[in-house]
């Protein structure tokens, strides 16, 4: 078993979850346990568990021996010494995520001399760090994991001194005294002299009626690895036609019976990579259906069929124990817009030239300087990686970004200096 193999069930198992897997709550946790390699041992109840009453599920036992009933991510963490609070009274750079456009930004800042802080609510990796094997990053032949290409990054920054703070969400930012004052979710609160948002993207939400009634009862937003080894001999059914959906296709057809790619498209080349597309060919128990989307779910309190629709309006039912969705993302900048950072028409990031151009430029920016290349209309608060508008949405890409916002802050930290 690989260090980074997140499919392989540790031998000695550190942390006890007990919940019903149809839980929305306990799916949480694996997820976060998962993809933040920390072995558990899993049972799965439909009942209490031993805790006396069902509402005090899930249930977590530490390695020390300590309970906590209706378990969260946030107390799951600080029972294992995860959480510490902010070292410094100002930092030079806060970052906002720690995907690889954050996680690139953390290394390159903190090994030139920057105190940089990265702020990260679930794991390190963003959506990346899910990924079972990036085959065509620069450097990796025979390619590498995302969670093995997040974990060394994350070593690395905290090498040169980062600070990854985890299981902690963004609350707010605010331009205040020629800084920013973030605030994050436990109540804490940090001070810099500039800010990168590198929060990425969610998943977008399936429009499908009686979908969120089933969300952790085998639907699934994402392909979180925690959930490959319960998709043994099982209907697995993945919607969407680019590279993340692409990447699970091939994880969970190690496991499943079936697994069946459905893609609204008419074919898989308009936004998934080449390489992948003829991975997924060679796998005998993967279907690929084009022009196909989902229409309906039919469930008796755990999914087990998709009513699927084809463009001439056919209409079949596919037997599917897991359905995950992963069509694409929607911008993370609702924590944001309190700071007055611009956004696009569908919420994505506005930055340098993108501030200035257009009819509706016209109060975007208040310097007389053009904003520097990812900056946004905040001055000093800059913007990197998925979340922002034009950005090119592949790994290398992201990590190119976060490097070279760094040295715009520098820019903008000596402008400071001389003003």
């Amino acid at each position: 078993m690989g260090l980074f193999d997140y499919d392989a069930r540790p031998a000695t198992p550190q942390v006890q979850l007990v919940g019903d897997r149809s839980s929305a709550a306990a799916y949480a946790l694996r997820d976060f346990l998962t993809r933040n390699g920390l072995p558990y041992d899993w049972q799965e109840v439909d009942g209490t568990g031993g805790t006396g009453d069902p509402a005090d599920l899930p249930l977590c036992i530490l390695p020390d021996g300590r309970r906590i009933a209706r378990a969260t991510v946030e107390q799951v963490a600080a029972g294992l010494g995860m959480i510490s609070p902010p070292q410094l009274d100002v930092y030079d750079l806060v970052i906002v995520g720690a995907g690889p456009a954050g996680l690139g930004a953390a290394v390159y800042a903190t090994s030139e001399g920057l105190t940089t802080a990265v702020i990260e609510g679930v794991a390190p990796g963003g959506q990346a760090g899910t990924t079972s094997l990036i085959e065509n990053y620069l450097g990796f032949p025979t390619g590498i994991s995302g969670g093995e290409l997040a974990t060394r990054a994350v070593s690395q920054a905290r090498r040169f001194g980062a600070e990854i703070l985890l299981a902690r969400q963004l609350s707010a930012i605010a331009a205040e005294s020629g800084g920013f004052r973030t605030e994050l979710s436990d109540g804490s609160t940090m001070w810099s002299r500039a800010v990168l948002v590198a929060s990425g993207v969610q998943w977008r939400r399936l429009d499908v009626e009686g979908i969120d009634d089933l969300l952790g009862g085998g639907v699934y937003y994402g392909a979180g690895p925690s959930e490959a080894l319960g998709c043994r001999n099982s209907q697995v059914v993945i919607i969407g036609g680019g590279n993340s959906a692409g990447q699970a296709a091939v994880r969970f057809s190690r496991y499943a019976a079936r697994v069946t790619l459905l893609v609204r498209g008419e074919r898989l080349g308009a936004s998934m990579s080449q390489y992948l597309i003829d991975t997924i060919a060679g796998i005998e128990n993967v279907e690929v259906r084009t022009s196909t989307h989902v229409v309906g779910v039919e469930a008796d309190g755990h999914l087990h069929h998709v009513v699927v629709a084809s463009t001439d309006g056919t209409r079949e039912s596919l037997a599917a124990d897991r359905l995950f969705v992963c069509i694409g993302g929607t911008p993370r900048t609702d924590r944001t817009s309190a700071a007055g950072v611009a956004v696009d028409s569908t919420g994505y990031i506005l930055t340098g030239s993108d501030l200035t151009a257009g009819a509706d430029a016209v109060g975007r920016w208040p310097l007389s300087r053009d904003p520097l290349p990812l900056e946004t209309s905040v001055p000093g608060l800059f913007a990197a990686g998925d979340v922002r508008h034009g950005s090119i949405k592949r790994c290398a890409a992201a990590i190119g970004e976060g490097a070279m916002a760094v040295a715009l802050v520098h820019h903008h930290l000596a402008e400071d200096v001389r003003g």
